[in-house]
């Protein structure tokens, strides 16, 4: 029971920052889900189309696990996922927070945003998408089962194909700027030189 209620917490906070901030910036007037909204059919668009069927996909298939698995891990194993899980929520808490109003899920052509550098974003380019993979890894590790696997597989490639995606527009959105922070900084974690 222990590993089901700190499951569903790690869940519930993750879940939590993502639609409250997605709320308090449709408040301010602020599309925050980008995911496939644009009207080209292009590469992108079914990146990220296929995107957001991975991430609702992996929610179900770990819920879903929560409640019909019973985690068999060595302990070691379960104890990692939980720090996995949180360590996920905060990563991604702290992600969306130093993004301020400058964070998107997905690609906002048409926004004007600031780049951010600061923070978490020190160490890491993508530190929201590693709080997914965390999270993701973490609830894998505690309800291990193949479909689990599969989806959360699934889900994490979309992500890193997302990123790449990103990574196509980015220099054309903050230049030089962003083309020197990519020198010094990580895909997922850690600064070079």
């Amino acid at each position: 029971m222990f590993w089901r209620i700190t499951a569903i917490l790690i869940l519930l906070v993750f879940y939590s920052v993502y639609i409250g901030k997605m709320l308090l910036q449709k408040k301010q007037g602020i599309q925050t889900d980008q995911i496939a909204k644009s009207k080209k059919r292009d590469k992108l668009f079914y990146t990220e189309l296929l995107l957001k069927v991975a991430t609702y996909s992996v929610v179900l298939a770990e819920v879903v696990s929560i409640f019909t698995v019973e985690p068999d891990l060595p302990m070691g194993i379960l104890i990692i996922g939980v720090l996995l899980g949180i360590a996920g929520d905060i990563m991604f808490a702290v992600a969306v927070v130093t993004m301020r109003d400058s964070w998107r899920a997905g690609i906002a052509e048409k926004d004007k945003r600031e780049m951010i550098t600061s923070g978490i974003y020190k160490i890491s380019r993508n530190p929201a998408f590693l709080g997914f993979d965390c999270v993701y890894l973490g609830i894998l590790l505690l309800f291990f089962n193949w479909i689990l696997l599969l989806f959360s597989v699934f889900a994490a490639v979309m992500l890193h194909l997302q990123i790449l995606q990103e990574e196509k527009y980015l220099p054309a959105a903050f230049g030089e700027e962003y083309i020197s922070y990519k020198k010094h900084v990580y895909r997922y974690l850690g600064r070079k030189g």
